[in-house]
């Protein structure tokens, strides 16, 4: 498969996306059932989201405060005035025969947003990180249709089965320009999407559980050329990189038909990853009219400048302007402090023990490293960590005052977090601590060097590596507690002679 930077032969790829993100509200958008995921099928309905006639919708008030918040944190204008409209189509998984959703005068628009994205090498590895500017047409609210169930049932070579535990679950619609030349700018993008979402807690953003899914729509052209050429919609993208194996491999068979002397054919194709390909779902010239009108059971909705403003200063500082600013007070490096703001909780976590730490570097290591392999062994998730951040940054002040090692480090970080012990304890515990008293470390290197007049003679002879050899004698002698920093400074000045 060909690296997007070689979209080769004078060939450029135009990519548009669209995401659907299911909203953290505990009922649905227009009724008060449910959103929980995982229960028993068609548990969570009522005649509202059964589409009963007679049954109204009632709009979630929540919901549109998520959507506020996505809207602002993805750089979109809110409109004061946003019409709900009915969208028509017959489909098993949707009761009613409509979606109410928004159409022409959707609840924001006109975005900017500025994302880090990076040229990868063929193992898919970042290799320099660069700003990509990318503008968003709209962000709308809409409410979910159900499942149809196709496997994991008795017949189902038979039947199919409907579930309608998702049908009326609020989501956001976010739809892009065509601004992505390559398919990691997208595979970039919808990550900065996702992080953004669950970090302002608007939606738990997770793709194995259906709350994030994203379609794009491809089409390639020459070099140069400003007209568009026919664009294929790809659907079924399950996870972000299938959505960039996807991607990559549509631009590839695209050039290839029109290199060919073929046209591409505009429809809607489906991503198979066992068979790593796309393949046709169905023709775009038999999609339906829709017959967008007016939701006649919805008022207008009208969101007051006030409200904008209260959800403005409700938000919290943004990945983007954390992670620069980690780089700018604590002196990380990109990849750092990108790591370090994957998660909030996480970024968190960090800023707590870098402050109890006094050595926010030093803390940074310890977090990234030790912490994380901790909690990927144990399967924890961060919010869980049974080391508090505090506790953390005062494992880090004992090794920075010499007071334990870093190889002893690690052994009392690995106690902690088995027993969400203090260092302190472990150390006092275990009689860990390090001797730094000068003189009774002075007097340890006297011993040892009266101990040895052989190995005296050759180290002074310019046999430099036996410093090694007295070092462990005298850590040796003080049963492993002698600093080694003071002993290496002691034996080096007392061996010059």
């Amino acid at each position: 498969m060909m690296s997007h930077e070689m979209t080769k032969d004078g060939w450029e790829a135009v990519i548009g996306l669209e995401v659907h993100a299911q909203l953290s509200t505990e009922s649905k958008i227009f009724c008060g059932c449910s959103t929980r995921f995982g229960d028993e099928p068609n548990a969570n309905t009522c005649p509202v989201c059964l589409g009963l006639p007679g049954a109204l919708p009632v709009l979630n008030w929540r919901a549109v405060e998520l959507a506020a918040r996505a809207a602002l944190a993805l750089g979109l204008r809110i409109n004061h005035r946003s019409i709900f409209a009915r969208k028509n189509y017959f489909y098993p998984d949707l009761p009613k025969g409509y979606q109410i959703s928004q159409y022409d005068q959707p609840f924001a628009e006109s975005g900017e947003l500025e994302i880090m994205t990076a040229v990868r090498d063929a193992e898919g590895r970042a290799r320099e990180w660069r700003p990509k500017r990318v503008r968003i047409t709209r962000l709308h609210l809409e409410e979910d249709a159900g499942k149809n169930m196709h496997e994991g049932l008795p017949d189902t070579d038979r039947y199919s089965y409907v579930d309608l535990n998702r049908a009326g679950t609020p989501l956001i619609e976010i739809v892009t320009e065509p601004d992505f030349r390559a398919s990691w700018e997208a595979y970039d993008y919808v990550n900065h999407v996702r992080q953004t979402l669950r970090w302002i807690g608007a939606s738990d953003a997770d793709m194995e559980k259906g709350n994030l899914r994203c379609e794009a729509n491809v089409s390639v052209r020459r070099k140069g050329e400003e007209r568009f050429g026919t664009k294929v919609e790809l659907k079924n993208l399950n996870s972000v990189r299938f959505m960039q194996r996807a991607i990559e491999y549509e631009i590839e068979r695209q050039i290839s038909v029109l290199e060919s002397g073929g046209a591409v054919v505009q429809e809607t194709r489906l991503w198979d990853d066992r068979a790593g390909e796309t393949r046709p779902m169905r023709s775009k010239e038999e999609a339906h009219d829709y017959r967008y009108f007016p939701e006649p059971d919805l008022p207008p909705l009208i969101v007051a400048e006030e409200f904008i403003a209260r959800v403005h200063a409700e938000m919290p500082e943004l990945p983007n302007a954390r992670r620069q600013r980690f780089i700018e007070q604590y002196g990380l490096s990109f990849n750092d402090a990108a790591q370090l703001t994957s998660d909030r909780a996480l970024a968190d976590y960090f800023e707590r023990a870098a402050q109890a730490a006094k050595n926010a570097r030093a803390a940074a290591n310890w977090v990234r490293t030790e912490l994380l392999r901790e909690l990927e062994a144990a399967k924890a998730e961060i919010e869980n960590c049974p080391v508090a951040p505090e506790n953390l940054g005062a494992l880090v002040r004992l090794i920075d005052e010499g007071r334990i090692s870093g190889k002893q480090g690690k052994d009392v970080f690995a106690e902690m977090f088995a027993t969400g012990k203090s260092a302190e304890e472990i150390v006092r515990e275990r009689g860990l601590e390090q001797v730094s008293d000068v003189a009774e470390i002075e007097r340890l290197v006297d011993q040892t060097i009266a101990a040895n007049p052989k190995q005296v003679e050759q180290y002074r002879a310019g046999k430099e590596g036996l410093l090694g050899f007295f070092v462990g004698q005298v850590i040796k002698a003080s049963q492993g507690k002698a600093n080694p920093k003071i002993v290496n400074d002691l034996l080096r000045s007392k061996l010059k002679g």
